[in-house]
């Protein structure tokens, strides 16, 4: 394995690295700003600048210095190499680059969104001088709305170029350009355009400073006080690792976590914006009605009703007259412990999916000059599918289509039904339509929508930033996702529901109920293991993500 030295430093890599990335493989920081593992490299910002020595090719027991500065984003490590980004040449640079990116740049980190995770800010610090020399005016440039997410500060702009390199060789949409020249030189879209491609939140991300901002984040909290939950995107069949950013109780922004294999550093706008629900329209007491009247019972008396009510279906009905519908928005092990319990009740019980929602086809977004698949915008949007088909195979027994359990209600042939329902709005209708004729219909939701109102017994859950799990995307990938947030006050979560509806003993615990389903033969669940939680965002950590 090659290695070179670093400041004094050991530094080894594989393959074929440029010495910054093997440098930030290694945990070695080194200055940069144009520089992103996921984008074409430009050495435009210079601040990456180091003193290099090689070994001599007539030589190799001899080291060579490169007589000039090198840039580490654009200079291949090499084994022997020593790199040195602490001498006084380099020191030089560093400081020259930050006095050159400040002349210009205003001083408003107290309002700016991006004071706490900004490198402007963080390397001003490190390599910056205490005082500014310039004493003209600054040259002052608009705030400009370039897109339905994203506010441009253009006074803010270091000209990294990474959004537009971005739209060129991301999303293959180049709605950004660098217009201009010198100290009039700035990034807009072109003229009738705007940034409005479906990952157009992706620049706010790699923007090392304020220039980009997200709308919907903009003066909304301070970043040094969020916490990061490692989490996986409910809103696609493709499974992206996310971060849930939160603090007090309550969610303010979701970015995307790297998985080479899923995401790489992206999201969509879907999942980026798409959390407002868990806030938005809950419902939070369990409901009871009879005819004439509806009431709101103790979690105690509503659980203790809808059980009394399937076995009630049950014994006089007699088998196969009592359903269970699955969501594909929740987690597996909820829906294995649901199928368990009602197949507890009923070995004929009939199991449904409620099934997914899809919109438009697939969306593949390439690179135009490599044909590279940069990310894949699913056109299914539930996230655990192929989850709830596993759980439906292996019961097995009795399983039909949600339409052919509409017919059997029709026909008078069942008594009692349990819907776990979607926390979108899309099914609703139809599957109001499908039960309209059921007088025992139970409901787990996190919202009062209409199958609620229909229902004799409803009971609020949680949203998946509010529980453990896991979900397994379109390619049959099992990911685990954690608890960002409390659970609502009144709520609990379908897997709570049904442990006690089994009268299991001791809490709930999602990896408990994973632990039995491996021991029931499902054996890919068995080594699962939680990501590790994030601590407050730290700085400088941003571009690497």
């Amino acid at each position: 394995m090659p290695t070179m030295e670093v400041d004094g430093k050991k530094i080894t890599w594989e393959g074929r690295k440029m010495i910054l990335q093997a440098c930030l493989d290694q945990g070695v920081t080194l200055p940069h700003y144009c520089y992103h593992q996921g984008l074409s490299i430009v050495a435009s910002c210079r601040i990456c600048l180091v003193e290099v020595e090689t070994p001599n090719p007539k030589d190799p027991s001899q080291l060579m210095k490169i007589p000039k500065l090198v840039p580490a984003c654009q200079t291949p490590a090499a084994d022997g190499m020593k790199v040195h980004s602490k001498s006084p040449k380099a020191i030089s640079n560093q400081k020259a680059v930050m006095e050159f990116l400040l002349i210009n740049h205003p001083l408003d980190c107290p309002v700016c969104d991006q004071a706490g995770e900004c490198y402007l800010q963080d390397y001003s610090y490190q390599y910056g001088r205490a005082e500014s020399r310039f004493e003209e005016d600054k040259a002052k440039k608009p705030k400009k709305d370039i897109g339905p997410h994203v506010l441009l500060y253009s006074d803010r702009c270091i000209m990294c170029t990474r959004c537009v390199r971005f739209t060129r060789e991301i999303s293959g949409t180049g709605e950004l350009a660098v217009f201009g020249r010198g100290f009039r030189e700035e990034i807009d879209v072109f003229q009738g355009r705007a940034l409005d491609n479906p990952l157009s939140g992706n620049v706010v991300d790699i923007c090392p400073v304020g220039a980009l901002l997200d709308k919907d984040f903009l003066f909304t909290q301070r970043v040094w006080f969020l916490q990061q939950t490692p989490s996986i995107s409910p809103f696609t069949s493709g499974g992206e690792n996310i971060f849930i950013e939160h603090t007090q109780g309550r969610v303010y922004r979701i970015k995307p976590r790297f998985n080479k294999d899923i995401n790489q550093w992206w999201i969509s706008d879907d999942v980026r914006y798409g959390w407002k629900f868990i806030h938005q329209n809950r419902l939070r007491t369990p409901l009871s009605r009879r005819p004439g009247a509806a009431v709101e019972p103790t979690w105690d008396q509503a659980i203790g009703r809808l059980e009394q009510i399937f076995k009630k279906a049950v014994t006089e009905t007699g088998p196969g007259s009592i359903a269970l519908v699955f969501s594909p928005f929740d987690a597996t092990e909820e829906m294995f412990l649901a199928a368990k319990w009602i197949r507890g009740l009923d070995p004929q019980a009939w199991l449904t999916l409620n099934p997914p929602p899809i919109v438009g086809q697939d969306q593949v977004f390439k690179n135009p000059s490599t044909g590279a698949v940069n990310y894949v915008l699913r056109a299914e949007k539930a996230p655990n599918r192929r989850g709830a088909e596993k759980v439906l195979a292996y019961f097995g027994g009795h399983t039909c289509t949600l339409t052919e359990l509409g017919t059997k209600i029709k026909a008078g042939q069942m008594a009692a039904a349990l819907v776990i329902a979607d926390p979108f709005a899309q099914h609703d209708a139809w599957l109001g339509e499908l039960m309209s004729g059921l007088e025992n219909l139970a409901v787990l939701s996190t919202r009062p929508d209409g199958l609620v109102e229909r229902a004799a017994v409803s009971l609020p859950v949680c949203t998946w930033a509010e529980k453990d799990g896991v979900f397994e995307n379109h390619a049959g990938r099992i990911q685990p996702f954690q608890k960002a947030i409390a659970p609502l006050e009144g709520t609990r979560s379908a897997g709570e529901v049904f442990w006690d509806l089994l009268s299991e003993t001791g809490v709930y615990s999602a990896a408990t109920v994973r632990a039995t389903m491996a021991q029931a033969g499902l054996s890919e669940y068995a080594e699962i293991t939680m990501p590790r939680r994030g601590k407050q965002v730290e700085l400088m950590q941003f571009a690497e993500l």
